[in-house]
């Protein structure tokens, strides 16, 4: 038997025994070692922080098995798999569970020995936050300002730095994470609201204000502070997304300054920007510490504690950045 994480309705949840299928023609079966949460969407769930009619409200149905970034070996292979092997250590973006079976398009194998396994977990959100990268468009020189320094924000910022941008500036109510921001490339930090900060992010980018705002809250009355700040026929990036998108409202600025509002989804793939290609850069960057997530791992719990993870997600929710399961314990 294994056993998983699951959501029996609103704020309820425990780990359950289930029978995994064994791998098909085109399938391994992987046993897990360490699956991150993603704290902004697997609350949001938990907790039903959105609206009826939202597609949140259409995606959330129970049991619900939350979870997307798994890190495990391969343990059996199906039928006709040649491109894997038995011991190979893989990502999936499967769920919370000690098992998993996965086809094999789905699992991307760790490409060096030296890449810490548990940072590796970090894969599907920095993956996410790549999306973001492409619906940017910055580069060298750039200036980016990113609101919000949770886990996605803090990949944001990474990614900034990765790709050149001259200027990166995050901005957060928790010190803590600001801390870990600038560890990953932040040039400026600011622990308050946008609206209060906004004369000195302007001030450090030349008297204009930034080229790309890259909202990664999921915090509806964000969206107008980040129109308000970015610079004239700038972009603005909603990368967060908010379980209550009717209260998300344009401003002037979007006419008036002439600005250019762009979202970015996991789900956003074509041939030139996708799983494989971003996971590849990202393990390359991670391999020659281009990527730095040391410390970003704040609390780990054996995977039958699992539910003490999103208890602490919940109640210090200001402590925390990233929460792993490890499942070989």
């Amino acid at each position: 038997m294994a056993t998983r994480v699951v959501f029996t309705g609103k704020s309820e949840g425990h780990i359950e025994e289930f029978t995994p299928p064994k791998p098909g023609a085109g399938q391994v079966g992987i046993a897990t070692q360490y699956s991150l949460m993603s704290t902004g969407t697997e609350n949001i769930v938990f907790n039903r922080l959105f609206e009826p009619g939202s597609h949140w409200d259409r995606w959330v149905k129970y049991p619900f098995f939350p979870g997307y970034a798994n890190v495990g070996v391969v343990d059996a292979v199906g039928e006709g798999v040649t491109n894997l092997k038995k011991g190979d250590v893989v990502v999936t973006r499967s769920n919370h569970a000690s098992y998993v079976t996965a086809d094999t398009g789905r699992c991307t194998v760790l490409p060096d020995a030296s890449i810490d396994r548990k940072e590796a977990a970090w894969f599907a959100l920095a993956k996410i936050c790549a999306m973001g990268v492409r619906a940017a468009q910055y580069g060298l020189a750039d200036s980016v300002l990113v609101i919000g320094a949770g886990p996605i924000g803090q990949m944001s910022v990474r990614w900034a730095h990765a790709l050149g941008a001259e200027t990166i500036i995050a901005v957060d109510l928790v010190k803590s994470r600001l801390d870990f921001a600038q560890k990953g490339g932040a040039h400026h930090v600011f622990d308050k609201p946008v609206t209060d900060c906004a004369a000195e992010i302007k001030a450090l980018t030349n008297g204009e204000g930034p080229r790309i705002v890259i909202d990664s809250t999921g915090n509806e009355k964000v969206f107008a502070s980040a129109l308000g700040v970015v610079r004239k026929y700038g972009r603005v990036v909603i990368l967060g997304d908010t379980g209550t998108p009717s209260a998300q409202h344009l401003t002037a600025d979007v006419i008036t300054r002439g600005i250019t509002i762009v979202g970015a989804h996991d789900g956003h793939e074509d041939p030139t920007w996708n799983t494989p290609i971003i996971l590849r850069f990202f393990f390359n960057l991670l391999r020659t510490k281009r990527f730095d997530l040391s410390g970003l791992i704040t609390h780990e719990f054996a995977a039958k504690d699992a539910m003490k993870g999103y208890e602490v997600a919940n109640t210090k929710r200001n402590e925390t950045m990233g929460i792993l399961f490890d499942w070989t314990k």
